[in-house]
């Protein structure tokens, strides 16, 4: 299968997904920890981010505003990113297993739960012996005012501003630079293995909702850039066609999620029937991006389950 007939299966599944993921901010609600739920944006410096490595992807095209971020459900969210950049998050020498992933954070593709599904994941994956690295891939543009970009979002949410259906070339050219930043991410982390202690054939990808469709279409694409490995976190459950050299596949959704809860499992299915391995945690409760928050569900087991299906294929120890 060439690439191109793999990115029109990725296009397809972005197509699909397209009305969801601009809900995907608008609905984080669901997500937050309990007992509290501050949904307010509030805006806060650039945090600093020790290690970022520029990812050489260059400036968004026709992008005007500066990154900024805001914190929301005791989370850090970054937006209009415009530069991608790759942080590293590395284990103890004396525990690293030589396993790496490349953590994709979700938001729509408008912005990135940096803190809840980029770093708190990539610090416990260390914990673990695992390296990993924090895409911040490049955004959409929205606006610069935070009570102009809430707006935005509740409209998207509602459906006012829903954008018309695209062809599969369209919706790759809209992923065209998100595409990009996962494929220079792969060639950082290999290009550093011997420096960063990774196992260049060993390393995976796991991504959270829009994270998730660019694990998915980064897997699909193939090429250099397809992991090792694949976990997908409350993303489209679309069907694919999938690639005979296909990786391990682990996901996790909860059954209330108001985005990728009814659709069905088209992509287990596509997985399944092409004999490639597959690992499916249908959650009751949790909603949507519950990432790392810490709630009263069993959907909060779920990075344990993502660790011990690591450990089942042979991650959490050193390649012999």
């Amino acid at each position: 299968m060439d690439a191109l007939t793999s990115m029109g299966g990725a296009a397809r599944l972005l197509r699909r997904a397209a009305i969801g993921a601009a809900a995907i901010a608008a609905s984080l609600a669901l997500a937050a920890p309990a007992p509290a739920q501050n949904d307010a944006m509030t805006p806060i410096a650039i945090p600093s981010q020790p290690g970022a490595v520029p990812l050489g992807t260059g400036p968004l095209p026709g992008a005007t505003l500066p990154e900024s971020w805001h914190r929301q459900y005791g989370s850090a969210f970054a937006r209009n990113v415009t530069v991608a950049t790759l942080t590293p998050f590395l284990p103890d020498p004396a525990n690293a297993t030589g396993a790496a992933v490349i953590v994709a954070p979700g938001g729509g593709f408008r912005t990135l739960s940096m803190e809840n599904e980029g770093w708190n994941v990539a610090r416990a994956l260390a914990a673990h012996g695992v390296a990993a690295f924090v895409l911040k891939y490049r955004l959409n543009p929205t606006p610069a005012d935070m009570g102009e970009f809430a707006r935005a979002m509740r409209d998207m949410f509602s459906g006012t501003a829903r954008p018309p259906r695209s062809t599969p070339e369209e919706a790759t050219a809209r992923l065209a630079p998100q595409l990009a930043d996962a494929r220079a991410a792969f060639a950082l982390v290999r290009r550093r293995a011997a420096e960063w202690r990774v196992d260049p054939g060993r390393i995976g990808m796991v991504g959270f909702s829009a994270g998730a469709m660019l694990t998915m279409a980064t897997t699909l694409a193939g090429g250099d850039a397809r992991p090792a490995f694949i976990g997908i976190i409350y993303g489209s459950m679309a069907p694919v066609t999938v690639p005979a050299d296909a990786p391990p596949m682990f996901v996790a959704l909860a059954a209330d999620d108001p985005l990728f809860g009814n659709g069905g499992f088209g992509l287990i299915d596509s997985w399944r029937t092409a004999r490639r391995p597959v690992e499916l945690h249908l959650f009751e409760q949790g909603g949507h991006g519950f990432g790392m928050y810490p709630k009263e569900t069993t959907s909060t087991g779920w990075f344990d389950e993502f660790v011990r299906w690591l450990g089942m294929h042979g991650y959490l120890r050193a390649a012999r």
